[in-house]
């Protein structure tokens, strides 16, 4: 092969990879990272081209008893596009049955510690179980059926130390099993590690 060809070939490669991207971002996306690893930055860039937005926040709103909640909150609205309409929200089942309009969702852990506290997993109430399984279940049909983009946010966890609480291995065991749910009906994976997006 001569250079010329070999460039030629490159260079094709390259575009195809590149209209494989664009198609499978007009789909579902699921954008996993760890802490502060970049991940919601890079979900909004792959939003950015949408004229007409909706984000999804189902994570619990500022208040005045948690300033460093407050302030990641804040962060994350300053950044956000004065075109894109916010929805603060734990019915996400409900949002995705609804949208017309492309969704960006920041984040399933947000809304899964959420959940957990609202069916009384925390307190460990009869029938928490069940009550779980009926909302994860009812979302993962929302997002099996969506007919408009979306890019859902969820922390990858479980890669560190087991956690010491028995609350906390049993956030990590339902959002890791939640991912994969996730995962198996979305278009297009990415993993995003210091600030790096890695294609899953």
């Amino acid at each position: 092969m001569t250079k010329l060809t070999h460039r030629l070939a490159s260079s094709l490669e390259t575009l195809a990879r590149a209209l494989r991207r664009y198609g499978r971002d007009e789909g579902k996306v699921l954008v996993l990272g760890g802490v502060r690893s970049g991940k919601s930055r890079h979900a909004e860039r792959l939003v950015a081209r949408h004229p007409r937005l909706v984000y999804v926040a189902p994570g619990l709103p500022a208040g005045d008893d948690d300033p460093e909640w407050a302030a990641r909150v804040a962060a994350h609205q300053a950044r956000r596009p004065s075109h894109w309409k916010t929805v603060e929200t734990t019915d996400l089942a409900g949002t995705l049955r609804k949208a017309t309009e492309p969704l960006l969702i920041d984040c399933l852990g947000t809304w899964l510690s959420r959940v957990l506290d609202d069916v009384g997993a925390w307190r460990q109430k009869p029938g928490w179980e069940h009550r779980l399984d009926d909302r994860l279940e009812d979302f993962l049909a929302a997002w099996a059926a969506a007919r408009v983009p979306v890019v859902a946010v969820s922390n990858e966890v479980g890669s560190g130390v087991v956690p010491a609480t028995s609350s906390g291995r049993l956030f990590r065991d339902v959002l890791g099993a939640l991912n994969n749910r996730v995962s198996a009906d979305a278009d297009r994976v990415v993993l995003v590690v210091a600030g790096r997006a890695l294609d899953l």
